[in-house]
């Protein structure tokens, strides 16, 4: 038997008062809309303050996970939304990608922000199989601290010791970067989503765009999971509002298929 998973990462974008029209109080209906045009199983997020994952979580049919939170409202949390109806929630966690990583908004190298990953065990209501599910968001200054950044989610993702395992984010790198070889290397067994489903790697690709629509950069957000799972589909979802969009960058999803014994 197999199941079908639905699953996004979306760069939401922080409650910044300088955006404009653009902040966050102007734009949450349209996170809203279009979450609930897709409806994924699982979605994870970058940069939601507090207050953020409480106004998504009221307006939309998940619950995030926060196990182990230091609830803080200035920090921008990369955080997983779960169905509630569908998943059952087995563990979960997080932590800080730094030397301290149980010290609350620590960060080490050249690292501009705090940045943390967000995890999960999860499976099918009803059955015994689980995965492993995470979110996070790596650096978008720090070169050094981006693939220090990458290389303790690698440590990581090797004591789940051959487990099924989801990665998502905004890893501000691109598909030819040292970042994206190093987490879909052999130690991880992690294979890119969008590569796997053999699309271009093109500007049609580029997931940020700065609320403009047109993208620039590289294609910096992804979904890589491990070959327990079949890519059915990938997406990145460029809609937009009466013109306006609902974040400045562009969310990717992906239509995975996961194996249940009978």
């Amino acid at each position: 038997m197999t199941k079908k998973i639905r699953l996004m990462t979306f760069n939401i974008r922080f409650e910044n008062d300088q955006d404009g029209q653009n902040s966050w109080f102007y734009r949450r209906d349209l996170v809203v809309k279009l979450i609930r045009r897709y409806l994924p199983d699982i979605f994870g997020i970058q940069e939601g303050r507090w207050n953020q994952l409480l106004y998504l979580q009221d307006h939309l049919p998940y619950k995030f996970n926060a196990i182990g939170r230091t609830v803080d409202s200035t920090c921008q949390y990369p955080t997983l939304f779960i169905r509630e109806d569908c998943f059952r929630i087995i563990e979960g966690g997080e932590f800080w990608l730094s030397k301290t990583p149980d010290v609350h908004r620590s960060k080490d190298w050249d690292s501009a922000f705090p940045r943390m990953i967000s995890y999960v065990k999860t499976g099918f209501i009803g059955t015994p199989e689980s995965f492993w599910v995470a979110v996070t968001h790596l650096d978008n200054k720090g070169i050094q601290a981006r693939y220090e950044q990458a290389k303790i989610i690698v440590s990581w993702i090797k004591e789940r010791k051959g487990d099924p395992v989801i990665l998502m984010g905004d890893f501000n790198a691109g598909p030819t970067s040292h970042i994206h070889d190093l987490l879909t290397g052999s130690e991880t067994g992690l294979f890119d989503t969008w590569q796997v489903a053999g699309m271009k790697e093109d500007a049609d690709s580029f997931t940020h765009h700065g609320f403009t629509g047109v993208p620039h950069d590289s294609r910096i957000d992804w979904i890589l999971v491990t070959p327990h799972f079949k890519v059915v589909q990938v997406e990145i979802i460029r809609d937009d509002f009466h013109g306006h969009y609902p974040s400045d960058h562009f969310p990717c999803m992906v239509d995975l298929l996961f194996a249940i014994p009978e």
